[in-house]
C-alpha cells in the first residue's frame, strides 16, 4: 500500500497474521455469549415480561428416558420454566416464547416429552395503549407475528396444551383501571380460532369472574383456578370453581401460588405443597396443574422435590384429558 515492493518474508508474514485472526475469531465469539448469557433468550427482548421471565440455560440433550417422560395423565409444572426442567419432575409449564425460538424451543419441549401452555401475545406492555387499557388492535398484532410460523404439528400431538390469551382480565389494577371483559376475553378466543382452528383457548381468570359473560363461550375453552391460602379451604375452593366452569361449558386449568400463597402471603411450605397440590389433583376436571411460578431457589430444596415428586406421580396416574371446552 505504500508503495514499496512486498518481500518473500513480508508476504508469508501477513498470512501468519491472518491465520492466527481466524483462529482467533470463535474465541471472541465465546467470550461475547458468555457475558450475554448463553442463552438465545438473554437476546431477546420479547423473552421477559413484568409476571413471567423466561430465562433458558444452555441447550442439554435429552436422554432417552427424559425422550419418554410424558406418559399420560395432565401436564404438571411452573410458569417460565426453562427446558432443561422438563422430564421426570416436570411435564408441563406455562411459556412466553418470542417467535425467532418458537419452533427450536417446541421441539426441545417435545424432546423431553413436556406439554406447554403458550403466551404468543407476551408481556403485558405489548398490547397496553398510552394509558394502560387493554387494546385488542395491539393484542392481536402482537398475536399475528405468529401466524407466519407453521407449529401446527405441536398443536396436533399435545406438545402445546393451549394459547393463554391473557392473565387476569378481571384486575382493574392490570389494565389502567378498566377490567377486561369476559366478552372480550371470547372475542380473543374467536381470533385465536380463526387462525388456528385446532388450539384450545385458555384465559387466567377465576371461573367465578368468567360465569359473568351472559352469552355462550363458542371460542373459550378454558378457565384458570390458582390456589391461595387466603382462599379458604381447598376442597371447597375446588369444587366451587369445577362448578362455576362447568356452568359456563369451560375446562379448568388448576395450579398453586408457590411464592406467595401460603398465609400472609409467604411461600408455601412442603407439606402445603403436597397436601393442596393432592387436593387439586384427586378431582379428574382440571385439565392441566401450572403452578407459579419457577424458582430455581425455592424448587431446588429437597422437600419440595419430594412434594413435587408426589404431585407429578397424581397428575401422571390421571386420565389423559385435554382443555378442550363444551
Amino acid at each position: 500500500m505504500d508503495g514499496k515492493r512486498k518481500t518473500p518474508a513480508m508476504i508469508e508474514q501477513f498470512t501468519l497474521s491472518l491465520k492466527a485472526l481466524r483462529l482467533r475469531a470463535p474465541v471472541f465469539a465465546a467470550i461475547i455469549l458468555a457475558f450475554s448469557g448463553c442463552s438465545p433468550d438473554a437476546l431477546d427482548p420479547e423473552a421477559t415480561t413484568p409476571t413471567e421471565v423466561a430465562v433458558q440455560p444452555a441447550a442439554v440433550a435429552p436422554s432417552m428416558s427424559l425422550v419418554s417422560a410424558y406418559r399420560g395423565g395432565i401436564a404438571i409444572g411452573t410458569g417460565s420454566q426453562p427446558n432443561a426442567l422438563f422430564g421426570a419432575r416436570y411435564n408441563g409449564a406455562l411459556r412466553i416464547i418470542g417467535p425467532k425460538y418458537l419452533l427450536s424451543d417446541l421441539s426441545a419441549i417435545r424432546a423431553r416429552g413436556g406439554r406447554v401452555v403458550l403466551n404468543l401475545a407476551g408481556g403485558q406492555s405489548r398490547f397496553k395503549d398510552k394509558y394502560g387499557h387493554f387494546s385488542y388492535t395491539l393484542w392481536k398484532n402482537s398475536v399475528d407475528r405468529f401466524k407466519r410460523i407453521n407449529f401446527s404439528s405441536y398443536v396436533k400431538d399435545g406438545t402445546i396444551v393451549g394459547h393463554y390469551l391473557i392473565d387476569q382480565p378481571n384486575d382493574p389494577a392490570s389494565w389502567g383501571g378498566r377490567p377486561v371483559s369476559p366478552a372480550t376475553v371470547e372475542a380473543m378466543a374467536k381470533y385465536s380460532k380463526s387462525v388456528w382452528p385446532a388450539m384450545y383457548t385458555i384465559v387466567r381468570a377465576y371461573p367465578d369472574y368468567m360465569v359473568k359473560y351472559s352469552g355462550t363461550y363458542h371460542y373459550l375453552d378454558a378457565a384458570w383456578a390458582q390456589f391461595v391460602y387466603r382462599k379458604g379451604p381447598v376442597d371447597d375452593f375446588l369444587r366451587t370453581n369445577i362448578a362455576l366452569a362447568q356452568k359456563k361449558g369451560l375446562a379448568l386449568v388448576v395450579g398453586l401460588n408457590l411464592l406467595k400463597g401460603g398465609p400472609n402471603r409467604s411461600k408455601m411450605t412442603a407439606s402445603q405443597v403436597r397436601s393442596w397440590g393432592a387436593t387439586l389433583l384427586n378431582s379428574s376436571y382440571p385439565c392441566a396443574f401450572v403452578s407459579y411460578m419457577y424458582s430455581s431457589n425455592y424448587l431446588s430444596t429437597s422437600s419440595i422435590k419430594d412434594a413435587m415428586d408426589y404431585l407429578r406421580n397424581k397428575a401422571q396416574n390421571r386420565s389423559t384429558k385435554t382443555c378442550r371446552g363444551a
